[in-house]
């Protein structure tokens, strides 16, 4: 198999296994027996994609595969007229029937369902991470911190909780969305964040998974015009891939954004966005996307990187604490009271944290620090600490600027 070829195919699974997956269990119903019948379709992809050539539309290739397989299955595991009658039926329509919420997605019903609030947090989340991002077991195991044995248990015991509970795939009506919308937007944003960050891939950057989040975020804008934390998402989502296309240099290599090129920013995202975020702070109810947003949309505006409002995006991490009190936040808003007071300042808020054992193997808070030390002119501490975010980090680009920055100072 040539790199093309095999390149051609990884691609296919990344972009199109989302979607393939979201169709077949509107189809089945069987999540298990979607994800095999997915996989089935793959392997036939290998061994005929070779010989024939990758198809002009591999979406529409796999999902034809898949559903035949499927197909299959439920005619050799068939007993009685019944479901003989049902394997016969089995067909993907070319417009998929509207549910009472009027939305016929396959993907945001899958998201929906994910965040049925039956069903525990945890397990929403790693099954959104299996079956929309297409991460594998141990990548979301990896993610979680935890043993590949526990992920599996978590995947098996919530796709037992949806057949047993006689959970829906499809999005609620109107008078339910209220109650998952909170999740939903979780779930869009870890979506979005894991195509622009790639924790699980030796990638940099899953376009196409950002892409499908802000998509979605449009559709669900659409079904609340009046929710000011899905416009407040949404902003956020655009905001940030405005800046997509400067935060990796030619050689694959991370750019901080203050030295990002910001002639290279998408303005109309920025636009939209900004607009978005006016529109939902107008109804005057607060809350972590709208905030964050606004964060984005500090930067985003900043004409340079000296222009930055360094103080009101440290005041905004601070009213981001009261809704999410996290460590990973108040590492934020120490980076930005480093920029506003000076590093001293803000050393002394991540030297607590690390005092206080948060955010343990997480390697942007050793990497802070150093970079505060650096400023500080504290080398010798500042190299201690970069190589110590070195051992932590995840992608090859945190590691390749990681080694810049000691190297610059060794």
């Amino acid at each position: 198999m040539t790199a093309e070829l095999d390149a051609a195919i990884t691609r296919a699974f990344r972009v199109e296994s989302g979607q393939v997956i979201a169709t077949l269990i509107r189809v089945t119903g069987d999540w298990d027996l979607a994800e095999e019948c997915l996989q089935e379709a793959f392997a036939l992809a290998l061994r005929t994609w070779p010989r024939d050539g990758v198809p002009a539309k591999p979406g529409a290739w796999l999902t034809t595969a898949a559903r035949n397989r499927a197909t299959d299955r439920i005619r050799r595991e068939a007993v009685g007229a019944a479901k003989l009658r049902e394997a016969a039926e089995l067909h993907v329509p070319a417009e998929p029937e509207w549910d009472e919420s009027g939305v016929h997605d396959d993907r945001l019903r899958l998201i929906f369902t994910c965040c049925h609030p039956a069903l525990p947090l945890e397990g929403q989340v790693a099954l959104a991470l299996r079956t929309l991002a297409g991460l594998t077991t141990a990548e979301i195991a990896r993610a979680f911190l935890v043993s590949e044995a526990t992920i599996s248990q978590r995947l098996v015991r919530v796709k037992r909780k949806i057949r047993t509970a006689g959970i829906p795939y499809r999005v609620p009506p109107a008078e339910l969305l209220p109650e998952r919308t909170a999740a939903v937007l979780g779930m869009l944003y870890l979506l979005f964040n894991e195509g622009y960050s790639a924790s699980a891939g030796t990638d940099l950057l899953r376009p196409d998974l950002s892409a499908e989040a802000i998509r979605l975020a449009r559709i669900l804008a659409s079904l609340m015009p009046g929710e000011p934390e899905v416009l407040g998402l949404l902003a956020l989502l655009l905001l940030h891939d405005a800046r997509r296309a400067t935060r990796v240099d030619d050689q694959g290599t991370l750019v901080s954004l203050e030295d990002q090129d910001r002639g290279g920013w998408n303005t109309a995202e920025i636009a939209e966005g900004t607009e978005l975020l006016e529109t939902a702070l107008r109804r005057g109810v607060a809350g972590q996307y709208q905030i964050q947003a606004a964060i984005a949309a500090c930067h985003a505006t900043a004409a340079r990187a000296a222009d930055t409002d360094w103080a009101q995006i440290a005041a905004l991490y601070g009213e981001l604490l009261r809704f999410v009190p996290s460590p990973v936040v108040e590492l934020n808003r120490a980076v930005a009271v480093a920029m506003a007071e000076g590093p001293e300042a803000g050393l002394e808020l991540v030297d607590k944290l690390a005092a206080d054992g948060a955010l343990p193997g997480y390697h942007l808070l050793p990497a802070t620090r150093a970079d505060l030390l650096r400023r500080l002119d504290r080398l010798g501490e500042a190299a201690d600490a970069y190589r110590e975010a070195l051992a932590l980090a995840g992608t090859d680009a945190e590691r390749a600027y990681l080694s810049g920055k000691l190297a610059d100072i060794s």
